[in-house]
């Protein structure tokens, strides 16, 4: 599958995604990130896979130009709500060198299909725990800390 073709099949996913969140119905890592937009100043919504890796829990990056990304350098704080519990959360973005552990990490105890997802959408080349931490300088990294 190309990359244009699966953005338009994940984002009918997450419309899918974020309707059963708000409806109360919480499933694997899955959360709604809010945040206000950098240039509109209005909240914006985004289901967001939420991992826990070496004792913090961090957001991954999984599309080149993620508007998500951008909007939340730019927050002080985010919302993530989970079912029908929210809570404000600080995101700090993991500095590059630092990234490459942390990805390797996720790939190696997650399902295949992570690694698969960032050769698709173009961040990575090899889908591989390697390949995929060789590519730190194009994935961007959230910690995710208390407000």
């Amino acid at each position: 599958m190309n990359a244009d073709r699966y953005r338009r099949v994940t984002n009918t996913i997450n419309k899918v995604i974020v309707g059963l969140q708000r409806r109360g119905i919480a499933f694997g890592p899955m959360q709604l990130l809010t945040v206000k937009g950098r240039k509109t100043g209005q909240p914006r919504t985004f289901p967001i896979a939420v991992n826990e890796l070496d004792g913090g829990r961090y957001i991954f990056q999984a599309f080149p130009k993620a508007a998500w990304v951008a909007n939340a350098r730019d927050a002080d704080t985010v919302t993530l709500t989970r079912g029908r519990t929210s809570a404000t959360a600080r995101l700090v973005e993991v500095p590059v060198e630092e990234r490459g552990s942390l990805l390797r990490e996720l790939v190696r105890t997650s399902p295949k299909s992570v690694g698969d997802r960032f050769v698709t959408t173009g961040l990575a080349e090899a889908s591989t725990p390697d390949g995929i931490a060789a590519a730190a300088d194009r994935i961007a990294v959230f910690r995710v800390e208390p407000a």
